[in-house]
């Protein structure tokens, strides 16, 4: 870390230090499990599926896991949030080098069907925007040792905030926030499930929200603490799909 670091001073708000260890306690947990050892593909690719489906429920479109999972769901916020999902993996080498074009194919890939084909991968040309992007980009592209946890609140809550494209933000939005959490090492095979936290804390997702936009320092502090709270649920999803797999194997 370097004395200009501009996110050290998030761990100084109130519960943010306590909050962003606990977080890490629980994926720890979740990544010590012995399923992880031979079956974190399948684990993996389970977690994905089950934080597409939580995404597009917080976009609005709601669907039973299995339901989902059968597929044939006509409905293009839901098939957006499952390709931005499934391409995450693809993109975890070039986030730290080059965010803004990662954010680009992420809306392509979260907006077809829902904006115009010209649109696609384009931010909003308000100067105010481009400036809030280019500044994002520089926190990612930093060097930092603000856990990952602290880093992906403040990434999912700026694009939240700005809603840089004008449609499909909040799916961006939280496949970037699990882009950085797998790519700053914290869940580094993806097997925490963080869409289905937010998802848990039901109208508190958008009171934290509420309290980042607002740049008030108390209102940050909610909205990381918040972040925090869901990866834990997340890690906990994540556990029990470890689960399953290990009854599974049993029988």
């Amino acid at each position: 870390m370097t004395a200009t670091d501009p996110l050290q001073s998030l761990l100084g708000l109130p519960g943010v230090a306590d909050a962003a260890a606990a977080a890490r306690t629980d994926i720890d947990r979740l990544l010590s499990h012995r399923v992880l050892r031979r079956q974190s593909a399948p684990v993996s690719a389970e977690s994905a599926l089950r934080g597409a489906r939580a995404s597009a429920a917080l976009a609005g479109s709601a669907y039973q896991l299995e339901a989902v999972r059968a597929g044939g769901i006509d409905d293009p916020v839901l098939a957006g949030a499952l390709r931005v999902s499934a391409a995450l993996g693809s993109f975890v080498g070039t986030w730290s080098r080059a965010p803004l074009q990662v954010l680009a194919r992420l809306h392509v890939l979260a907006a077809t069907d829902l904006a115009p084909p010209d649109r696609l991968g384009r931010p909003i040309g308000a100067p105010a925007v481009a400036a809030r992007l280019a500044a994002l980009a520089d926190l990612l592209t930093a060097v930092s040792d603000v856990p990952a946890v602290v880093l992906a609140a403040v990434v999912h809550g700026e694009l939240l905030a700005m809603a840089p494209f004008g449609s499909a933000d909040g799916v961006v939005a939280r496949g970037a926030y699990r882009l950085t959490l797998v790519g700053r090492g914290l869940d580094p095979k993806s097997v925490s499930v963080p869409e289905v936290g937010h998802l848990e804390l039901g109208r508190a997702y958008d009171a934290a929200l509420a309290g980042y936009r607002s740049g008030d320092v108390d209102g940050v502090a909610e909205w990381v603490r918040h972040c925090c709270t869901a990866v834990g649920l997340g890690a906990r999803e994540g556990l029990a799909v470890c689960e399953a797999i290990r009854r599974a194997e049993s029988e």
